[in-house]
């Protein structure tokens, strides 16, 4: 039996000091997550040794690797946050259940999901953006990321909802080691062993299989909160309810940045191999202040949602306001670093000296580190009301960056400025977030300070 919730985490999560605890659980959050971009960019960087087309491979191959977390992101981002408040609420038996089923469910779809995906490899690779330039390194490196998606599912699953209970450093640690292995696997079959992009996506999925099974590893050992049993599998309405619900703002907020990237690699691929390759690794750069915000959110997240459950609104209050100050004055001093240090980034990642990759991949970074204390700030708004179960609140934020904002976005400066309007159009997204975010901000303050929802009429309202 997995043990009941412990005296000393249940006290960390209602009596420590928020600043300090918000911390202890966002920054092993982070950590993993910059791990995570760190081996991304070393990917980048073995594969562009290869060509210009390898490195367009790789831009297309990241949307394959988002559409795989898209089911994790709705399982783990819901789990992670019932289980939060139900653990919150003194509900272990019912945080076994919700857990239990979540796990054994998103390996099933994994499964499925691998099965079909390798049946229409090219279509799929097509449909995500790989011109004919860039087709067989793109086919080369999706068809054995495709083997470990099972397991990357359950590893974002099980990633969340060991951060629920509050064990945030463990979580780091399975994140963090299959990153880190990743680093040195990528050289041994890219260069040593010789097998190019091949070799580049037979590290990946060597490494996210690894990253599961040390995820999996306390659950197994009975060393946590909550537990994972056949016996504990049951489908239950409520549950189902509670975490589709929440994690549709996760599952969205994922399933919007594939389709954000197969629409900006489609057209950046219609001008370019070169336009196609810039927006790769202009993305693989500004991964690292994203993985940084993205684990801030993800830390803070069951701070609110466990105080919440416990009805500490005082602690929901003070825990956004620090979250907000932190989260923009951080970004705001990432941004400004990284713009200042953009060209010299993307020389690293332009091995074939190609001028256009370099004019446009600066362009991309500089304008999207101008906009990103704005990302920042909607990423705490949007883990508040994830946190706190409000999912339509939630759903509105997560939808908007790269889904009714960014899709305008990018074909409004496409067709004014041509292949640079590319390079703009996720900046331009997220100052178009700001006309729903800060009304939603506004009130997020408002219900963490009273604890009041509103009534029906007034949440349609807004």
């Amino acid at each position: 039996m997995a043990k009941p919730i412990s005296p000393e985490k249940g006290k960390m999560m209602l009596e420590e000091k928020i600043g300090p605890l918000v911390l202890k659980m966002a920054v092993p959050t982070i950590i993993a997550q910059l791990i995570t971009t760190i081996y991304n960019l070393v990917d980048t960087y073995f594969v562009s040794t290869i060509g210009t087309s390898a490195t367009a491979a790789v831009g297309v191959n990241s949307s394959l690797e988002r559409t795989i977390t898209v089911v994790g992101s709705l399982i783990g981002g819901g789990a992670c946050s019932y289980i939060a408040r139900l653990l919150g609420a003194g509900k272990k038996q019912d945080a076994d259940r919700v857990l239990s089923t979540s796990i054994f469910t998103g390996f099933g779809i994994g499964i499925l999901f691998a099965v079909v995906c390798s049946l229409f490899l090219e279509p799929l690779v097509r449909l995500l953006g790989a011109n004919e330039d860039c087709i067989t390194y793109s086919m080369e490196y999706a068809q054995y990321v495709l083997l470990a998606a099972p397991f990357m599912i359950i590893s974002f699953a099980l990633n969340m909802c060991l951060k629920s209970e509050g064990s945030a450093t463990y979580a780091m640690i399975g994140i963090g080691f299959g990153g880190v292995l990743n680093c040195f696997l990528d050289p041994l079959f890219i260069r040593t062993l010789g097998m190019g992009v091949k070799g580049a996506s037979i590290a990946t999925a060597i490494s996210k299989i690894i990253s599961c099974g040390i995820l999996l590893w306390p659950y197994i050992r009975k060393r946590t909160t909550a537990a994972i049993s056949l016996r504990s599998f049951r489908f239950v309405g409520k549950d189902a309810k509670e975490v589709i619900s929440i994690g549709s703002t996760a599952f969205f907020r994922t399933a919007l940045s594939v389709i954000s990237g197969v629409l900006i690699n489609r057209v950046a691929g219609g001008y370019s191999t070169s336009a196609l390759a810039a927006i790769s690794v202009a993305n693989r750069v500004m991964e690292f202040p994203f993985a940084v915000i993205l684990g801030f959110g993800m830390g803070y997240q069951p701070v609110a949602g466990f105080n919440w459950g416990a009805k500490r609104f005082d602690r929901v209050h003070e825990s956004l306001s620090y979250g907000t100050r932190l989260s923009i004055t951080g970004s705001f001093v990432m941004g400004a670093l990284i713009f200042a240090l953009a060209t010299p980034i993307v020389r690293v990642f332009n091995t074939q000296a190609d001028a256009a990759v370099l004019s446009l991949g600066i362009l991309c970074i500089r304008l999207q580190c101008a906009a990103l204390p704005i990302h920042a700030w909607t990423s705490v708004i949007n883990m508040f009301y994830a946190g706190i179960g409000q999912a339509k609140f939630a759903l509105l934020i997560s939808t908007a960056r790269q889904g009714y904002c960014f899709i305008p976005a990018l074909f409004l400066l496409v067709w004014l400025v041509g292949a640079d309007g590319v390079a703009g159009a996720q900046a331009l997204a997220d100052v178009f977030c700001l006309l729903v975010v800060i009304p939603l901000g506004i009130k997020a303050m408002r219900i963490a300070k009273t604890g009041e929802v509103g009534s029906r009429k007034k949440a349609a309202a807004v």
